[in-house]
Order: structure tokens, then sequence, then C-alpha cells
């Protein structure tokens, strides 16, 4: 019976490991882990939880099985102050700190558990209120540093756990941290492919993917999908006047203001395109609102200390552009209107398919003169070539 027991206990390990190294992300290795952790020591029960040392708060990540009154699989917000349950200070600071080793313990209804710090009042309360007679707590530690538990109760009635069922309890807490470790690593690595290391936004590959998961929805159901793109005006001078560090500082700021004015536009994605060129993909929106952030973008970028304003242009579904197919397609349509904005030096966006008044006219200290008015007409399409 006992080597039984033990085979079941390995196969279970096993397949726990075997199912983590598919989660993609730390909220799936919990799912999984609480599940299984579960259903391999006969619990009615299981919890992942997740120590916030900057709150002082166990905050739960996922309860699985018999849920209790109040209790949700996936609560938004649960969780416990440490104060509650001090035995978390005794194995931050116990045994385990001295060079011992992490390892689960058990707790009863009746206060007769084993915790590193002696019996939890906090636990057996809620094992009490709960309708369960007996716990298992297991440490979830990460990068040698405690990062949650993982607790596994019996209902009240229940056989109460025990010291080998603690025992096991040791090993699936360490696979479960594992899988969740390497969540967090593929968690990073994602996010750093994805985003700009200079200014926290986003980067060309997040626009190429959000890009084309917006035009597909566009061309099922109609959806706006709109472009503005921006180039940052004096960035070279700026660099070359004060230096690569002032510079990058100016990319850092207009990032800031890049990301204040898409918060105008929900579900936006700000992102950086490389050297001085930013942009914003926004999706759902409508074509004057995201006409409007880009006029909030000009104003706040022109009052920067440094720099030269921005040259910004839109191209949007919502209006007369014609049908856009593909990314390329609206990203040439949002550069062309960008190059006539910095051609014409213009305080405002420029918008693909919309003809408007005469726009205001800025000087950049390191362009040419202003064109003549009958220039910039031509340029805008109102006069051919010459």
């Amino acid at each position: 019976m006992v080597d039984g027991t033990a085979d079941l206990r390995l196969r279970a390990v096993v397949e726990l490991a075997q199912v983590l190294a598919t989660a993609q992300t730390p909220q799936d290795a919990a799912r999984e882990g609480a599940r299984r952790t579960r259903l391999a020591m006969g619990g009615s029960f299981a919890a992942v939880s997740a120590w916030e040392r900057e709150t002082g708060r166990l905050r739960v990540l996922v309860n699985d099985g018999d849920l209790a009154p109040g209790e949700e699989a996936e609560p938004a917000d649960e969780s416990y102050s440490v104060h509650d349950f001090p035995e978390i200070a005794e194995f931050l600071h116990g045994s385990w700190a001295r060079g011992g080793e992490p390892h689960a313990w058990v707790e009863t209804s009746e206060g007769t558990g084993a915790s590193p710090g002696g019996s939890s009042w906090g636990r057996a309360a809620a094992l009490r209120r709960r309708g369960r007679g007996s716990c298992v707590v297991a440490p979830l530690v990460l990068h040698g540093r405690a990062w949650g538990e993982v607790y596994v109760a019996r209902s009240h009635g229940e056989p109460p756990f025990a010291r080998p069922d603690a025992d096991f309890a040791t090993v699936l807490a360490a696979v479960i941290a594992s899988g969740i470790a390497q969540t967090e690593r593929l968690a990073e690595v994602q996010r750093l492919a994805f985003t700009d290391p200079l200014t926290g936004l986003g980067n060309r590959r997040a626009v190429d993917q959000r890009l084309d998961e917006a035009l597909e929805r566009h061309r099922a159901d109609g959806t706006v999908v709109s472009l503005m793109v921006c180039d940052l005006n004096g960035l070279k001078r700026v660099n070359d006047r004060l230096g690569h560090a002032v510079g990058d500082r100016l990319l850092e700021r207009f990032g800031s203001l890049l990301s204040l004015c898409g918060a105008m536009l929900p579900g936006s994605l700000a992102a950086r395109l490389g050297g001085d060129e930013f942009c914003i993909v926004a999706i759902g929106s409508s074509a004057d609102e995201v006409v409007r952030a880009a006029g909030e973008l000009c104003m706040r970028a022109a009052k920067l200390d440094v720099g030269e304003g921005v040259a910004c242009g839109v191209a949007s579904t919502g209006d007369q552009i014609g049908p856009v197919r593909s990314a390329r397609r609206l990203f040439r349509l949002a550069d062309a209107a960008q190059y006539r904005a910095k051609a014409l030096r213009s305080a405002r966006p420029v918008v693909a398919g919309r003809e408007g008044p005469e726009d205001p006219v800025v000087h950049l200290a390191d362009s040419p003169p202003p064109a003549p008015p009958a220039e910039r007409r031509r340029l805008r399409g109102h006069l051919p070539p010459d």
C-alpha cells in the first residue's frame, strides 16, 4: 500500500511538471498548480497566493475545489494581512534564513498545527469559518526568496493531513515554484521583445502585431483603425549641441507625452518606431478622436524645453482614404501625412484624406525658411507640380 501511494505521488509530480512546462503566464502556472496539488493530495480545496512585501499582504491568485461563500476561483482582490499569519515572518526570518530548507507544515481547525512559529490562530480560525478541518501550507520559493504559498485543505470530518502529506506538499510546491519562475522569465522575454528599452513604449514589433490584429477586426466588422505617426523635430540639433544624454532625455520626455495623449484613446498602443519616429495605433476610436489626441500631442510637444515640436500625420479607416487591406497601406498614408506636416512646418497634425484651412507654420531652427504660400498649397495638392 505504501509503495502504491509512493508510485501515485511520483506520477502526480511528473504530471504536474509536464503541465507547468506548457504554462504561458504565472497565472496559468498558479491555476494548474492549485488544481493538480489538490487532486494529488486528496484535498477538497486549494489556493495559490503571493506574498506582497510592500503592502504586507498575502494576495490570493487562485482558489480551486469546493469554494466557501465569498471565495472566487480567480479573485480580483482577495488578500490577507501578514500580521494575521505570524508564521510567515518566522518562515522568512527563522530556520530557512539561517540555512535550513523551506518545508510545508500542517494546521488544524483545533489549533494543533506545527507551523514554524507554532500553531497559527489565523489559520485555525479560517479553517473553522469555512468548514474545513485541516490544511497543509507549503512555501513557494523563487530565486532564493520567499514568493508565496500553496494551501491545501480538507473538509471537516475528513482525515486530517499528517506529516507525510506536508513532505509531499513540499515537493509539489517546489515544482510549482519552478513553473512560475519559468513563466515569469517568459513574460519578461516577451515584454522585452515588444518594448523600446529607452522609453518603455512599445516597439516596431509590437506595432506590427497590433496593426495586423486590428486590421483583421476592421475587415471582419468595420472597426475603425487609426495610425498616428510622429517625427520629433530637432533631435539631431539637440544631440549635436547638448549631447546625446540630453537627446535621450528628450526622447523619454516625448515618449511620456505620447503615452499621456494615447490615454485619450482607450485600448491604443503608443510606440517608438526607432530614432526620432513614434506612433500611436488606435482601435475603435473615431477618426476625430484620434485627430484631437494628435492635436493635443502637437501642442504639448511644442512646449518642451528642448527640441522643436513634432510633425504629426494621421491616417484612419474612419476617413475617406479608400480601402485599407494591409498595415503597409495605412503606414504609407500616415507617413505621407507626416511628411507633409514636416514640409509645411505645421503646428497641427495633417490628416490623410482631409482638406482643411491653411495650417499654421512654425519655423525650425535647423530648417530652411518656410515655403511661400503657393508652394505650401502645392504640397497640399491644391496646385499641380511645376
